[in-house]
């Protein structure tokens, strides 16, 4: 019986490195679902925006389609995306 011949294998080259210091930013989305004031409340309860800043960040949202709502390392960004989650919100996050 004869032995297999040697296989030569290539290391893979990695071209997309992630920076997981590098900020992440969570977005909130448009829906035809939650009231606005809802959505403002939300705001203000999760991440402690005063009243106006809530309004500006929901009207992004209602106007624009979208607002980022917060930013920082992984582990936070996928917490608050949860959270907001957990309150019938329409939330993503990605690297900055």
């Amino acid at each position: 019986m004869s032995a297999p011949a040697p296989v030569e294998t290539l290391d893979p080259e990695v071209t997309d490195e992630v920076d997981l210091d590098e900020p992440w930013v969570v977005i909130v989305w448009n829906d035809p679902i939650n009231l606005m004031s809802y959505v403002a409340f939300v705001f203000r309860k999760l991440f402690g925006y005063s009243e106006d800043e809530a309004e500006r960040l929901m009207l992004q949202v209602h106007h624009e389609g979208k607002a980022v709502v917060s930013s920082g390392p992984r582990h936070e960004a996928e917490r608050d995306v949860f959270r907001l989650h957990e309150h019938g919100l329409w939330a993503t996050m990605q690297q900055d």
